[in-house]
């Protein structure tokens, strides 16, 4: 937060949430029924969810997202890039708006950030949750996780962050968006590149060193999850399916042809599975 900027003003500038731990959230607010809020993946922001949010605005749905921490146009505070503060950040977001029967949706790293606020602040608020190339339950190997990835891997990736973050986004847009065109690519590109690169490292470390799998066991709410048959960086043996297994309420749609970015290369699947689900919970809620 800029020193400069007394409080009040801070709180007065429009459509930004400040947290408990002391940073601004950037947030957008289309439209009006039942919420839908949307939680941007690693290094993208709220704008990375524009095609579902129009899709969703005209079914008739309100929609919202907000940009992570040291992303887009929330604040960078230099802290609180841990799973905890993320999950205590969507919870602000859904107090101030005062969201009730919302459904969350997340993809990638956001996906652990969905799962650990229904952990750390329930689902009294909550509909159902749809969670996009999920980086749940666990990604590092450890004794209990064999399959994962080897730490020296996060290690190296952290290491090329700060050594060339353009190149590696270069490098990473071809299997995270086959076949999607220059100007779709330079928008994403611009999104990554306005993160805060501390904000991105730290994110990558937690992303390290969290075991979800006790929490997916509890989670209460049904859960839609999309996986990309040629996800590389979330591949569906060592997240999507056992994630399914560990949740109580699931249902798995693998994209067998689709990558981790199946928003935009599988957008109109991705709309038409998201209605599906967020119709179903909201008719089921309605028999109750």
């Amino acid at each position: 937060m800029n020193p400069l900027v007394p409080y009040g003003a801070l709180c007065a500038i429009p459509n930004t949430v400040r947290t408990k731990s002391g940073a601004a959230l950037f947030y957008r607010d289309w439209g009006a029924g039942e919420p839908v809020l949307f939680v941007a993946g690693w290094s993208l922001t709220s704008d990375s969810w524009s095609v579902q949010m129009m899709a969703l605005l005209e079914a008739g749905y309100r929609v919202i997202a907000f940009d992570r921490r040291g992303h887009g146009r929330s604040s960078d505070p230099g802290r609180g890039y841990d799973f905890d503060t993320l999950a205590d950040d969507i919870a602000a977001v859904i107090d101030a708006l005062d969201l009730d029967g919302v459904t969350l949706v997340g993809h990638s790293m956001a996906c652990g950030e969905i799962v650990r606020f229904l952990s750390r602040h329930g689902s009294a608020r909550v509909r159902g949750a749809a969670l996009l190339g999920p980086m749940t339950p666990c990604l590092a190997q450890a004794p209990g996780n064999p399959e994962g990835i080897p730490g020296e891997l996060f290690a190296a990736v952290r290491r090329q962050l700060m050594r060339d973050f353009a190149g590696w986004i270069d490098e990473n847009m071809e299997p995270f968006v086959p076949g999607t065109s220059e100007s779709t690519r330079a928008w994403l590109r611009t999104m990554a590149m306005g993160a805060s690169l501390h904000a991105l490292c730290a994110c990558n470390r937690a992303l390290a060193q969290e075991d979800f799998r006790p929490e997916l066991a509890r989670v209460d709410v049904p859960v839609l999850l999309i996986a990309g048959g040629r996800d590389a960086s979330a591949p569906p043996g060592l997240t999507a399916h056992p994630t399914a297994r560990l949740l109580p309420d699931a249902t798995l749609k693998l994209y067998e042809d689709a990558p981790h970015g199946m928003f935009l290369t599988h957008r109109d699947r991705v709309n038409a599975d998201l209605l599906e689900f967020i119709r179903s919970i909201g008719h089921n809620r309605a028999d109750q």
